[in-house]
Order: structure tokens, then sequence, then C-alpha cells
């Protein structure tokens, strides 16, 4: 089984920064992308970054030029750095490994962690 264990959420005032990380465990072989998502209470969940086994990365809009995400692929381990940020950064934030294969023969599957909170006062 693989299971992903976020850390580094808390409480900060706007303009402070934190940094997430999420760590996949288990049997694995490999993982295509890692990416956290966000949720805010009432909306949906949204895709904040992504990047690949290849260090492609993908933001949000909403968060370009402030956030950066890193990974360490030996690891398995992906980081969100977030600066300046704003009450509406506020949420859950979940990680997701993508396409992972436990051995080199097995489907691919996807996982996802329990969720770290993130509050952002203003």
């Amino acid at each position: 089984q693989v299971q992903l264990v976020e850390s580094g959420g808390g409480l900060v005032q706007a303009g402070g920064s934190l940094r997430l990380s999420c760590a996949a465990s288990g049997s694995i072989f490999s993982i295509n992308a890692m990416a956290w998502y966000r949720q805010a209470p009432g909306k949906q969940r949204e895709l904040v970054a992504s990047i690949t086994s290849g260090g492609s990365t993908t933001f949000a809009d909403s968060v370009k030029g402030r956030f950066t995400i890193s990974r360490d692929n030996a690891k398995n381990t992906v980081y969100l750095q977030m600066n300046v940020l704003k009450p509406e950064d506020t949420g859950i934030y979940y990680c997701n490994a993508d396409r992972v294969r436990r051995t080199r023969f097995d489907i691919t599957r996807d996982y996802w962690g329990q969720g770290t909170q993130v509050t952002v006062s203003s």
C-alpha cells in the first residue's frame, strides 16, 4: 500500500510564508507527477501546482509568482513553498501522486494524502 503524508500546514498572517511537505511511502517503483490541490470551504477542490518526474511544473494563475513546487525523486517527496500568502489561500491542501506504479509491471494508481489545513489571517 502507498501512503502520502503531508505536513507543514498552520496559521499564518497575510504576507507570511509556509512550506508544505508530502512524503510518499510504501512499495513504490515510480511516480509520474506529484501535485498539490486545495479546497476552500464551500468550494471545489482545485489544482494549485504540479511537478512531473522530469521537473516540469504548472501553477494555478492565482499562485504564480508566489508559490514554488519542488520534488525529491529519491525520497518520493514533494514540497510547496508558499510566499506572500493571502487570506484567499486558506483551505485544506491535499497532496496527490499521479500514476504510481508499485512495481515495474504494475498498473498505475492515483493516491491522495489526508490533507493539511492552511489558514491565512488578514
